[in-house]
C-alpha cells in the first residue's frame, strides 16, 4: 500500500468508527472495533476489518458475529454517503466489511490463563 492509500485508509477507519459510535442506530451493530482498513490502489473498493468481544455470558458468539455483520453490510450505503460528505475525497470507496477474530481470540486466551493460574493457585 503507498503512502497516500495508507493516508487514507486511516482517515477512513477513524471516520467510520465516529459514525458507527454516533449515527448508526441499527441494534445489530453493537459495540465494534475497527481493526484495520484496506483500500485498493484506485481507492475504488475498502475492506473494513472489524472485531468485538462478545458479552462473557454470550451463548452464542458466532450468531452475535453473523447479526453484527449483517447489520455493518445494510449500514454500507448509509456510511459510504457520510463519507462522502465528511471527507474530501473524489472518489469513496465501496465498503466491504470483514470480520477479524483477533479480539475475541485474545480475549479467549487471556480467559484460559487466567484459568490455569487460578488452577495452580497464583
Amino acid at each position: 500500500m503507498s503512502r497516500r492509500t495508507e493516508r487514507v485508509a486511516e482517515e477512513v477507519r477513524a471516520e467510520l468508527a465516529r459514525l458507527l459510535r454516533e449515527e448508526v442506530s441499527d441494534p445489530r451493530v453493537g459495540l465494534v472495533t475497527l481493526t484495520r482498513v484496506e483500500i485498493s490502489p484506485d481507492l475504488g473498493s475498502a475492506r473494513v476489518f472489524w472485531s468485538f468481544v462478545p458479552a462473557p455470558d454470550a451463548a452464542a458468539p458466532e450468531r452475535e458475529a453473523r447479526r453484527t455483520a449483517q447489520g455493518l453490510a445494510s449500514a454500507a450505503p448509509f456510511l459510504r454517503r457520510r463519507l462522502a460528505e465528511a471527507l474530501p475525497l473524489r472518489r469513496v470507496p465501496e465498503l466491504h466489511f470483514r470480520y477479524d477474530p483477533s479480539l475475541a481470540e485474545g480475549s479467549e486466551m487471556l480467559r484460559l490463563l487466567q484459568e490455569i493460574r487460578d488452577a495452580e493457585g497464583g
